[in-house]
């Protein structure tokens, strides 16, 4: 079964593109899987994508800007490590450049938003470090200092947005996303991820706060998950659940350790995997209603396979056709999943 390219699709043969040497700074002092390399990959597949690229500047937030997502302690305790080197906790380390990369990182996201807002294209790519989505309102952790695509959903909402979905395909859950807007229903967050696994959340239980009941949707998936799985989540749950939301702004939280070749995690997916899932995502757009996109990189930590991951993402989001893999659900997950979320959104129960 092949999935061939929406012929509405809007013109996907340009977009914003977000990257700073600032965010080669953040480097730890001995070996760390997340490195700067990593954008040396993701920037190779952005070169290679066939993409006519506009330029998003990095900028830094404000006080008041960066106040919308994390609290105030937790942007005190990382202003006291500007220019220091040293370690937050077991795995997220400080480099004396990193306050700065995290600022910029941010910040360049909430341009990257402008942008789209303004006009200037309605697709963006920002290849950010330090990642962000296990940044809680109020501490950084699991390699991660601010939130970046949360501060771009805040910040889309202060543009206009009434509703942002946010779709972490990361193989860890976004811990910290889902903390950030468990009770805000004006924002969707939705996660695949590998469970057990670090860190620990995620679970079908979690779907949201007293006031935002089911916008958390959470879809864990087993260990060795393939493009076959990958597909069956999205054609069972996340799309239809994305559909019914029907999001002004979407954000992926672009991770790529979900890739067959990374050492973090024990998935199996291909980059097709990848490029069916960002082609999945584009057929919800058409010509007369395009759908303001941004793919915020998270993780990744095999070089080879985050940039074909990366590139192939990129294809499928210009609308390149990728093969389907044969949906399956060895372990039920996805069903179980399924049924868990049918109280809240409709169309749950093929």
């Amino acid at each position: 079964m092949t999935a061939s390219a929406p012929t509405a699709l809007p013109d996907r043969s340009h977009g914003l593109l977000l990257d700073d040497p600032h965010f080669d700074a953040h480097r730890s002092q001995g070996h760390h899987p997340e490195r700067p390399e990593r954008l040396l990959a993701a920037r190779a597949a952005a070169e290679r994508s066939g993409f006519r690229w506009t330029r998003t500047p990095s900028r830094v937030p404000s006080f008041d800007e960066l106040l919308r997502t994390h609290a105030e302690e937790h942007l005190a305790r990382l202003e006291a490590w500007r220019g220091r080197q040293g370690n937050l906790d077991a795995d997220t380390f400080v480099a004396p450049g990193s306050v700065d990369a995290a600022q910029r990182a941010a910040g360049g996201c909430m341009a990257m938003v402008d942008a789209i807002y303004d006009g200037v294209d309605d697709f963006g790519l920002a290849l950010v470090r330090p990642p962000g989505h296990h940044a809680t309102r109020e501490k950084a952790m699991g390699f991660c200092l601010l939130n970046n695509a949360a501060i771009a959903a805040n910040h889309a909402r202060a543009r206009g947005a009434e509703r942002v979905a946010i779709l972490d395909w990361d193989v860890h859950h976004g811990n910290g996303t889902q903390d950030i807007f468990w009770d805000d229903p004006s924002v969707l967050y939705a996660s695949l991820h590998q469970a057990p696994l670090f860190p620990g959340t995620g679970l079908l239980a979690e779907t949201g706060g007293a006031h935002a009941e089911g916008t958390t949707v959470n879809v864990p998936l087993d260990a060795g998950s393939d493009d076959g799985v990958y597909r069956l989540a999205f054609e069972q749950v996340v799309l239809p659940i994305l559909e019914q939301f029907d999001p002004d702004f979407l954000i992926v939280s672009a991770g790529f350790d979900a890739s067959y070749r990374d050492p973090l995690a024990q998935m199996a997916v291909t980059p097709g995997g990848f490029g069916w899932l960002a082609g999945a995502l584009a057929s919800m757009h058409t010509k007369a209603a395009p759908r303001k996109t941004m793919y915020v990189l998270e993780g990744g930590y095999d070089l080879v396979g985050l940039e074909d991951s990366l590139l192939a993402s990129l294809h499928g989001a210009r609308g390149a056709a990728f093969s389907a893999a044969e949906m399956h659900d060895p372990g039920l997950m996805v069903r179980t999943a399924s049924r868990a979320l049918r109280s809240h959104w409709s169309g749950l129960d093929r």
